[in-house]
């Protein structure tokens, strides 16, 4: 993690000396970046440009990377595995649940009260995928980062403090995992990409949303609701991302260009990536803060309650993956055995 740090500090400086003089290496290779938020957003601006800067500076501009923000190369944000599998993007940013059914072994991380903080989870996510998922579940594209973001929280038009305050709230939740948790918890889930939020806050549609703070800022959320529920030091669920490469343009890469990739994929890059995504959450919050928002922080036995009501969603899911053929209670022991070492 310390060395790439490092690299990313360094990365401008090797940028400017890759693209001075008569002799700069050519370019050769161009790969197409594809996601669903506007280019201004946290994970955009602070993970995926930082990370395509440097994979620029590292291969002294022999790779460049083109950025398409906001689905701009067409489609929806389901789609985005199928066109980095296809070819029509080359490198992905995408949430694994945005395909329900696909990824079950991923879903693990997003069970409620799992997480711990997102840098030692999403270390935790990588080292559970390389065990568990590289050889099936993730075996058609490769792999460059698997990281969660920081705690979830709801947002909300009235103030929820107790899962009885969610009876009959139409609330947006991000993946199959996550639905089934807020379905026992007594909301009626609609599930959309989060893109869809704003529009469907302000029509509506959805009385409420979970997402991490730090994502509240790009779609304005403060300004849609004015309840905001923190669940102490804990966290109620978390998101799984996958940030990948199309298999087939990585193999056509020289070993050298491969090398500059692998450098810069992999644990380390998963847990940076978590670090940061988590530590945009204070500014967004600030933003609810500044304008007077009610923050409903709740203490442990509130908590505890919460828990309670939400444990029935871990035994079903231990369930499902045993009757796909698949060890769920040894898959849950091992993620929370790699939270907890990497925890400490």
């Amino acid at each position: 993690m310390k060395l790439f740090k490092t690299a990313l500090r360094t990365a401008a400086a090797a940028a400017i000396l890759a693209g001075t003089g008569a002799a700069a290496i050519a370019q050769e290779v161009t790969l197409k970046m594809h996601q669903f938020l506007p280019a201004q957003a946290n994970v955009p601006a602070q993970i995926l440009d930082v990370w395509a800067d440097k994979i620029e500076a590292d291969s002294k501009g022999r790779i460049k990377i083109e950025r398409y923000p906001s689905m701009q190369l067409g489609g929806k944000p389901p789609e985005l595995i199928g066109q980095l599998e296809d070819g029509i993007a080359d490198i992905v940013w995408t949430v694994a649940g945005y395909t329900p059914g696909r990824f079950p072994k991923a879903e693990v991380f997003e069970l409620p009260f799992m997480m711990t903080n997102a840098e030692a989870t999403s270390r935790a996510y990588w080292e559970y995928a390389e065990a568990n998922m590289f050889d099936n579940e993730y075996s058609t594209f490769k792999p460059i980062a698997l990281w969660v973001h920081g705690p979830g929280l709801i947002h909300s038009k009235n103030p929820v403090a107790a899962p009885a305050d969610l009876n009959g709230v139409k609330l947006r939740a991000p993946t199959r995992v996550t639905n089934i948790l807020f379905t026992d918890l007594g909301a009626t889930p609609i599930g959309m990409p989060v893109p869809a939020v704003p529009e469907a806050l302000s029509k509506g549609v959805i009385d409420a949303t979970v997402i991490p703070w730090e994502v509240t800022a790009a779609l304005k959320v403060s300004e849609l609701v004015t309840n905001h529920t923190e669940f102490g030091n804990a966290s109620l669920y978390t998101t799984n991302f996958i940030f990948a490469m199309n298999k087939d343009k990585y193999d056509a890469l020289p070993d050298d260009l491969k090398a500059v990739i692998d450098a810069n994929s992999g644990a380390d890059v998963s847990a940076w990536a978590g670090k940061t995504m988590q530590a945009a959450d204070e500014p967004a919050k600030k933003i609810a803060q500044d304008r007077g928002n009610n923050i409903v922080v709740l203490n442990d036995e509130q908590v505890a309650v919460w828990k309670e009501a939400s444990k029935g969603v871990e035994a079903k899911w231990v369930a499902e993956m045993t009757d796909k053929g698949m060890d769920g209670a040894a898959l849950l022991d091992q993620a929370k055995g790699l939270i907890a070492k990497y925890s400490n």
